[in-house]
């Protein structure tokens, strides 16, 4: 694992835009109901990654776990010899075209062996940053997935899920920045009736503030763990006019507040 720990450092102290992201810490963290809005991809390189609150399952370093869509998800990130350190790759649902999926698990996550093979594709993968356009990030992304299949990790294909409406508004709140979109504007937007919409998240087990909240936290989340940003700078990137109200979310979420995560690193 040295060899991807290499050239993930290399990559990343280039500064340009890439298709994954990187977590680390010198101390431990433990974060409640975390939101998973996407498929994501987790290879523990150093540490552990605790994932049930009891223990009983645990990523080892050489390993991998693969999310579904989740509203929340127990996560306890564990340094071992001083350090934790995870590749993260999250999937849009268009990186599964042409996958037949199985959609008939009640499981959050899948863990498995992080080979010799899988960590090739996943060192290529990491180096295509610095020459592939994004236009191309999917068909990686792809090959990974079919990969994992091939080395007889198809119960993936079981977490992978379709997209829902849930989906398409947490994407649009992400993308018009958290600004007050109002429930007409929403409807345009997506061509359904104000009492359809409402219909349609009520079976789905949610609604548009706590979408819009899920959304907002879990970039938050995101922005602390993988850039150096300012919380200032992460509460107003995030929708929050004040630091103080975004720490006291932050923290009502995941049961410590930002400050207390970022000492962490």
């Amino acid at each position: 694992m040295e060899a991807l720990h290499r050239t993930i450092q290399t990559v990343v102290n280039e500064g340009n835009e890439q298709a994954f992201s990187v977590y680390s810490s010198v101390k431990e963290q433990k974060l409640l109901n975390v939101p998973i809005a996407k498929p994501l991809l987790i290879v523990v390189l150093k540490g552990d990654k605790e994932l049930d609150r009891a223990g009983g399952a645990t990523c080892h370093a050489g390993e991998f776990v693969f999310f579904s869509a989740s509203p929340a998800i127990y996560m306890r990130n564990i340094p071992q010899d001083k350090s934790y350190f995870a590749l993260l790759i999250e999937f849009d649902f268009e990186d599964f075209d042409g996958l037949e999926l199985n959609i008939s698990t009640s499981r959050d996550y899948y863990i498995g062996k992080t080979t010799a093979a899988l960590e090739l594709c996943l060192e290529q993968f990491v180096q295509s940053g610095r020459w592939a356009p994004k236009a191309l990030w999917s068909a990686r992304k792809r090959e990974i997935i079919s990969l994992l299949c091939h080395l007889g990790h198809s119960e993936i294909l079981s977490l992978l899920g379709s997209p829902q409406l849930k989906d398409t508004l947490h994407n649009m709140f992400v993308d018009k920045r958290f600004l007050d979109i109002g429930t007409d504007s929403i409807c345009d937007a997506i061509a359904m009736s104000e009492s359809t919409l409402r219909r349609k998240l009520k079976l789905e087990g949610t609604n548009l503030q706590a979408i819009k909240d899920q959304a907002r936290l879990g970039l938050a989340l995101h922005l602390l763990q993988s850039t150096a940003l300012p919380i200032g700078s992460i509460a107003s990137d995030c929708g929050y006019q004040s630091q103080s109200r975004f720490t006291q979310r932050f923290k009502h979420r995941f049961g410590l507040t930002p400050s207390e995560l970022r000492n962490t690193k």
